[in-house]
């Protein structure tokens, strides 16, 4: 494997902050647009929908399913079209590119950008229908992108929001007439609302008006990993290539790298199980002390468009769409399941890998692991040593100043200030520190730290994840033999399949990626048979384990939870709640100091898992779903992730 070579990165905060707001705003926008077409008014987009074969093919047979009149069901699509459609207006975005220039130039120190990429979409929108599919970490996600390429006059995209944002006074319509369209959460087994919905994307992509722009995780992340992909959305834009109605469709993966988030503390409480505060303008006007806050550097880094021609080549067959009509909606096959699961996790781990590590991340997690006090020397050499690990492993950094940006001579600057800050006061994490009865006087203050730097720790465990998986094997399985290490690598890549990222079916090529990385960072060495631990390697797998290895003990407090559990059957919201109670009481005995378990993430990541390999049961009742835990899968799970029992050679299989 090979360092990626990547592109500079250009400031384009630095021009906006020597040119007036309003200049800016009004400059001449004539950006290139697909095949030279003219641009198309959202009224004839609606049109267009509404007079479909698919939307009449549609309405007749929902008009011979329900006994409704025709006439019904079109109005019907009318105001679904209404509701959800955009309403694009150059006045409104020039209003939002006069006001986020404003506020970003206050609340960030940067905005940097990747100039090779930039060149690459504005050819890739003239080409094909491109769709634009950011990674998710904040609100700030697709107000950055409609910026930036408004900025460099580029095609602006027609970006999905869910109808929440409509709740929202005044907010709602300027998103619609910037380019939103809108989407309910949820629409169940209404087939008119999905065909209305996927045709009017269909419509978009077909005759190439701009790029389509959505989330692949669906909503924010809450903890820096990414989300599991949902698929809805991939099979529509998708489905004009496999129909044949378009040559060719352009994915094009972006990082979006923030060195903190606005939204930190909000998902500290929902992580702790406050429900999420409804969208409001109202919260929205609240909100604005942020603009007396710097939240330092933000990084976009737009990825090389990914051809759905050249991946579906040799890999999809196009031509069961030839023996029905376009317009009749088609079961889709396993082979085009599989497909469309494949590209959502390649374009994931794309995302992933240009996403950028800032010395903020590796000094938290230095921290994190030597707490609860360390010398503020030993945390520079340690962050030093850490940022060459991170290279070693193919890690995208930033760096700011010279080489050894974080010595004594720089405690002066802003970041030194901030990093030394920052190593005198999180030692009180730990309850050594804290001491018992303080941590209970101010336990939700305890927690939140907890949670808002375990935040910045998340991208690093992605940097290194062949190599985690595999010293994390090593560790917990005292083995040599390459078949007994790969056996157990499999059990673990497969337990938290959930939890982080994998391309389905590549086990094989990541564990000998991890090998490879390992070896390279002298921490192993691979003979024909056994996989050894040379005297260097310790540093690493220490540092390593103490990533991965609060994981293993979350899912294993949660197996002993459900073991527990005295109801035979339970909801999911009564899981949540009894996890936490159990953990507290484990924490107040002090027999547990795993404070990650109490995150909502990691108990619905675990739930999930469960659920995949046969520990928990999942039932629907009444339009309900209860669970049933499998108690012998449990104890087993639980005594093969305390390695009181082997792993063996068939743990991939459910337990």
């Amino acid at each position: 494997k090979e360092l990626k070579k990547r592109d500079e990165f250009e400031d384009i905060l630095e021009e906006r902050r020597h040119v007036s707001d309003l200049k800016f705003a009004m400059k001449c926008y004539t950006p290139l647009v697909y095949k030279g077409i003219i641009p198309c008014k959202p009224s004839d987009i609606k049109y267009s929908v509404l007079n479909s074969e698919e939307i009449r093919y549609t309405i007749k047979q929902l008009s011979k399913e329900s006994l409704q009149s025709i006439d019904v069901l079109r109005e019907e699509a009318c105001e679904i079209l209404d509701e959800m459609s955009h309403k694009l207006r150059l006045g409104a975005i020039r209003f939002f590119a006069f006001t986020l220039s404003k506020v970003f130039k206050q609340i960030f120190s940067k905005v940097c950008v990747n100039e090779e990429g930039i060149q690459k979409l504005q050819r890739a929108i003239q080409e094909h229908p491109v769709v634009l599919l950011p990674s998710h970490r904040s609100y700030i996600d697709f107000l950055m992108l409609s910026f930036l390429l408004l900025f460099l006059t580029l095609l602006l995209p027609l970006l999905l929001q869910f109808l929440d944002f409509l709740g929202m006074k005044m907010v709602g319509e300027l998103l619609r007439m910037s380019g939103a369209f809108f989407m309910r959460r949820t629409f169940g087994g209404n087939k008119l609302y999905w065909a209305v919905f996927s045709e009017y994307v269909k419509t978009m992509l077909r005759n190439g008006y701009a790029p389509v722009e959505f989330f692949l995780e669906g909503t924010r992340s809450r903890s820096a990993k990414t989300l599991t992909p949902k698929f809805g959305l991939l099979n529509i834009v998708m489905e004009p290539f496999f129909k044949r109605e378009v040559f060719d469709t352009y994915l094009v993966p972006i990082s979006i790298s923030y060195d903190k988030i606005l939204e930190e503390t909000l998902y500290v409480y929902e992580l702790l199980g406050v429900p999420k505060p409804k969208e409001s303008t109202t919260g929205l006007l609240k909100a604005r002390k942020i603009l007396s806050e710097n939240f330092g550097n933000i990084h976009v880094y737009f990825g090389d468009p990914v051809s759905l021609r050249s991946l579906a080549a040799g890999r999809m067959d196009r031509s069961p769409y030839n023996l029905v009509p376009r317009y009749i909606p088609q079961k889709q096959s396993e082979d085009m399941h599989a497909f469309v699961t494949e590209v959502a996790y390649k374009i994931q781990l794309l995302q992933i890998e240009n996403m950028v590590v800032s010395p903020w991340a590796l000094t938290v997690t230095i921290l994190l692991q030597n707490l609860p006090s360390m010398n503020f020397d030993a945390l520079v050499a340690k962050t030093l040593w850490l940022k060459g690990l991170t290279q070693v492993f193919g890690g995208f950094l930033t760096w700011p100043g010279q080489e050894n940006g974080l010595g004594k001579e720089n405690k002066q600057t802003k970041n030194g200030r901030a990093l030394h800050s920052l190593a005198q006061e999180i030692p009180m994490l730990m309850m050594p520190a804290w001491g018992k009865e303080t941590i209970i006087q101010d336990y939700p203050t305890f927690l939140s730290i907890l949670m808002y730097t375990a935040f910045y720790v998340g991208l690093l465990t992605y940097v290194c994840q062949p190599s985690l998986w595999l010293g994390l094997t090593i560790e917990l399985f005292p083995l040599q033999r390459i078949e007994d290490v790969y056996s157990c690598f499999c059990f673990l890549r497969d337990v938290f399949s959930d939890e982080f990222t994998f391309l389905p079916g590549n086990v094989l090529k990541d564990f000998e990626e991890g090998c490879y990385l390992l070896c390279k960072s002298e921490t192993i060495q691979v003979t024909t048979k056994d996989i050894l631990v040379t005297e260097k390697g310790n540093t690493v797998l220490e540092f390593l384990i103490g990533l991965f290895k609060p994981f293993v003990a979350c899912y294993q407090i949660i197996c002993k939870y459900l073991l527990k559990e005295d109801e035979d059957y339970f909801t999911e919201k009564q899981y949540l709640a009894g996890v936490r109670k159990f953990t507290s009481e484990l924490l107040d005995q002090g027999t547990s100091e795993c404070y990650d378990v109490l995150s909502s993430d990691v108990q619905k990541n675990a739930l999930a898992a469960f659920v995949r390999l046969g520990v928990v049961e999942k039932k629907k009742v009444n339009n309900d779903c209860i669970l049933n835990v499998n108690e012998p899968a449990t104890t087993k799970l639980e005594e093969m992730l305390g390695c009181k029992i082997p792993v063996g050679r068939l743990v991939t299989a459910k337990l």
